[in-house]
């Protein structure tokens, strides 16, 4: 289904594909399933670049609400028999604090339309249909390129005469578009399980845990929906999940749980090292040592050995 008032996002992600595919094919295959890859994993980054302001004001806003998780506490147990006292109590304390519970939302929002706009595009390819600008010659490259065998605008519904036509084995073609699923499904686990371990720790008494825990089991049943994606759009969805999930990483190692003291003042955690830190560390510690100068050499130790005194000159009585 396409969305008139999102035409023009629909030719800008087209004509930013064509840039980003012409660029490729100036050293690789134009129809190389490498070139198309490669297509839409960059376009996914440059879009994730893209929003990452607004990634930073999510965490910075969810920081802030760590940092009033011991009031909100409070709180909720004062008026754990008032709701509506109790939410009201909350959104206070958010508004002086200076967080905002729906900063959460922000990058969701924003990359919605995105999402609708890789959908609508690959869709057309995958139909042979020359919209948004799309030369022919650009939608029937995107039709002839495979990923491991797999047609770029195939879904696993597609039906066998139709991979054929696509010069694709179905067989290992259904198998790929499983595979990537089942990544697809992987990698969602594993964002939404970091994401609600974080906020268990943040607010381990909230009501709203156990519902926590369900969404992160049932959310990679979602990425079964992606059955009816070309295999495109499914590459888009993995990449995109592995780089939040690389975002989430570097994000809360950077800025750890804060802790409290005995009166409930704030103790600012020192930041893990990143990775890169730790690579260099070893580094800068054996060009430290190559440069040091070198040690003075210590002088030798001479030991002078007592000479054999005659016996007429050693002192003490003679025997008689």
């Amino acid at each position: 289904m396409e969305l008139s008032w999102l035409n023009w996002l629909y030719e800008a992600v087209a004509t930013v594909i064509t840039w980003i595919h012409t660029g490729y094919s100036s050293f690789l295959p134009a129809d190389s399933g490498l070139t198309w890859a490669l297509t839409i994993i960059t376009l996914t980054v440059a879009m994730r670049l893209l929003i990452f302001p607004l990634f930073l004001k999510q965490m910075r806003s969810s920081r802030k609400m760590q940092e009033l998780a011991p009031r909100v506490q409070k709180l909720r147990e004062k008026y754990k028999n008032d709701k509506q006292r109790m939410n009201q109590e909350v959104m206070r304390v958010y508004q002086e604090g200076g967080a905002n519970p729906l900063g959460g939302c922000l990058p969701l929002v924003a990359q919605f339309p995105i999402f609708i706009s890789m959908f609508t595009v690959l869709n057309a390819m995958a139909q042979g249909q020359t919209k948004f600008g799309m030369t022919t010659e650009l939608v029937q490259s995107a039709r002839n390129a495979h990923i491991f065998g797999a047609p770029i605008p195939a879904t696993f519904w597609t039906t066998s005469a139709d991979l054929v036509k696509l010069n694709a084995d179905p067989v290992i073609s259904k198998i790929v578009l499983v595979l990537f699923v089942a990544i697809s499904s992987l990698t969602t686990f594993l964002t939404v399980r970091q994401s609600v371990q974080r906020s268990m720790l943040q607010m381990p008494n909230n009501p709203m845990v156990q519902q926590q825990k369900i969404l992160m089991y049932i959310s990679p049943l979602f990425a079964v929906f992606s059955l009816n994606f070309p295999l495109g759009l499914i590459l888009y969805w993995v990449t995109t999940n592995v780089w939040t999930l690389g975002q989430q990483h570097w994000f809360y190692s950077r800025n750890p749980m804060p802790t409290y003291d005995d009166k409930g003042r704030l103790i600012e955690p020192e930041p893990k090292p990143s990775l890169l830190s730790k690579l260099r560390k070893p580094k800068a510690a054996a060009e430290a040592e190559q440069d040091a100068p070198p040690e003075p050499p210590q002088p030798k130790v001479v030991r002078n050995q007592p000479t054999r005194q005659a016996r007429s000159k050693r002192t003490g009585t003679k025997k008689s």
